[in-house]
């Protein structure tokens, strides 16, 4: 592996659960990541690093950095298309195009992931349901691979590895820059209407049925006390119809910063519950919310996740048909009672779509549980993998940091090896490689 232009250095996946010392290079010139590319021997991209998963290093592999690629290639307004590197930020993309009133609705949680990052992790957001996921929204992908040198990706050229690349884990190659199709929004505020629910199935009932199409719908749940599971508030948020202007945001910075101890265990999580239920049960049913609130709702509450500490946390997110949901949640209340997890919170929102290769995507129910990193969760979130064959559950690879080879196999099934396979043919060496990847045999 070639030392020059490199560093060495501690990483860490944003769970807290994966720590690797690697070597770490951060390119700033196209023919200077060809140079690195050519006297490694194995490599991965990495962006901002806020997949839970490992998926951006591996003690074997070089790590390269993509931040420093962050430009606006190619703006067209009226075909509403734009062309940005990989490196660029949500954020930064989001601050170019809505004072255009344009933008993709496929957005994730956090404002700081790059695009390369969104498009290797074929990322979602709150919105799943009536945009999909972030394939929806590219149009081709420029690509750099060591062996087969720039490459140019979409549905009419080089489709089969365009379609490997879109949730690919970054295995196919460097994603150099992403050519986007943007839509409309009317203006810089939502409508949120929110509504207090009793239980899980009623909340799954409400988002199967919801007829108003909101642009987001979600859900926040308890999962701290069984009497109580299920208990929360389902959110549909509407786009204002005003077509107000969008005004430039200010520049916004990563504040994860864990404590040293955990102050998550059952008696905090219980009491921020009921507080958080009852702040909404005696404010307003309907209000309006600035954009960012609404897109990104951990910008700002951070201390979710720093109260983890540096123990860090665990989450599951899984894909489930709605005739399987009941009996599979009255399954996972029955391991609930034996075996006592410390969940902070869970969610549900519904997804749309069609579940291809490592692609976590389909017309399916999204639930997501929270947990705080002990060995009791670990055992319980084992004896949760054993239902997913039984119940077609897909578990999300980005989501979940523990993620077995054998629940990934009896998951994704066909698709795995059908993904494998076609990697192999493009990739006869597997050059790009991460820890999830090693660990999952891909």
């Amino acid at each position: 592996m070639s030392r020059k232009h490199t560093e060495e250095k501690n990483i860490t996946s944003f769970d807290k659960s994966h720590t690797s010392n690697i070597f770490f290079t951060k390119p700033d010139k196209y023919k200077l990541l060809e140079e690195i590319a050519h006297k490694s021997k194995n490599m991965i991209n990495i962006g901002s690093n806020l997949s839970y998963s490992p998926i951006g290093f591996y003690k074997d592999s070089l790590s390269i950095d993509i931040k420093n690629f962050n430009r606006v290639l190619e703006f067209d307004i009226k075909k509403k298309t734009i062309t940005v590197e990989a490196g660029i930020t949500l954020f930064e993309l989001l601050n170019f195009t809505l004072v255009h009133n344009l933008w993709i609705p496929q957005l994730p949680g956090y404002p700081t992931i790059t695009i390369g990052g969104a498009v290797a992790a074929n990322s979602h957001g709150k919105s799943c349901a009536a945009h999909g996921t972030i394939r929806r929204s590219i149009q081709s992908i420029k690509l750099f691979h060591k062996t087969h040198g720039w490459i140019n990706l979409s549905e009419y050229e080089n489709s089969e590895i365009f379609d490997l690349t879109i949730g690919g884990l970054g295995l196919t190659g460097s994603i150099v820059s992403v050519t986007l199709k943007l839509i409309t929004i009317r203006g810089p505020r939502f409508v949120t209407q929110k509504k207090i629910v009793k239980s899980i199935k009623e909340i799954k009932k409400i988002i199967i049925n919801s007829k108003q199409e909101p642009s987001y719908i979600y859900t926040w749940n308890r999962a701290d006390d069984l009497k109580k599971f299920g208990e929360g508030v389902i959110y549909q948020n509407f786009e204002e119809k005003n077509f107000n202007s969008f005004q430039k945001f200010k520049k916004i910075k990563n504040n994860f910063k864990p404590l040293v101890f955990s102050l998550w265990n059952k008696y905090s999580i219980n009491f921020i519950n009921f507080l958080y239920l009852k702040m909404n049960e005696l404010t307003r049913s309907e209000i309006k919310e600035d954009f960012l609130k609404v897109i990104f709702p951990f910008y700002g509450n951070e201390y979710y996740f720093n109260f983890f500490g540096k123990k860090g946390f665990f989450e599951s997110q899984l894909l489930i048909h709605d005739k399987n949901f009941d009996s599979f949640i009255d399954e996972f209340k029955i391991l609930f009672k034996k075996h006592e997890p410390t969940i902070t919170l869970f969610s549900l929102k519904n997804m749309s779509g069609q579940q291809k290769y490592l692609r976590f995507e389909d017309n399916k129910i999204c639930l997501t549980f929270d947990y705080t990193n002990s060995k009791k969760n670990l055992l319980f979130m084992s004896k949760v993998d054993s239902l997913y064959n039984k119940y077609e559950i897909l578990p999300s690879i980005i989501k979940d940091s523990r993620l077995s080879k054998e629940t990934f196999d009896t998951s994704y099934k066909e698709e795995s090896l059908n993904f494998k396979n076609k990697l192999y043919e493009f990739d006869k060496k597997r050059i790009y490689r991460s820890e999830i990847s090693n660990r999952l045999e891909l």
